[in-house]
């Protein structure tokens, strides 16, 4: 079976960017401004535990999950393809 690399990636891209969104507003409003998501700001530039950070979690959240999920799908078409070829014989 293979994976359609563009809606994997899109998939990928929106639940990750909704799900750091979502941690965003938990830290917000249980007042965990520092620790685990403090350090999500070294890895995405201008995030922060801010509304305005989570609308950037938001946006840099998409792009990383869209890349990482076009990668995921590629490489285990790649992989199908060649493991399984040979299945059937």
């Amino acid at each position: 079976m293979k994976l359609n690399v563009k809606a994997f990636a899109l998939t990928a891209g929106l639940w990750w960017g909704s799900g750091l969104l979502l941690l965003t507003w938990w830290a917000i409003a249980f007042g965990a401004a520092s620790g685990d998501a403090a350090f999500l700001g070294r890895l995405y530039i201008g995030y922060t535990v801010s509304p305005a950070g989570s609308v950037l979690g938001l946006a840099w959240g998409f792009v990383d999950g869209l890349i990482g999920g076009a990668i995921f799908a590629w490489l285990y078409n790649l992989l199908a393809s060649r493991l399984f070829s040979n299945a059937g014989a």
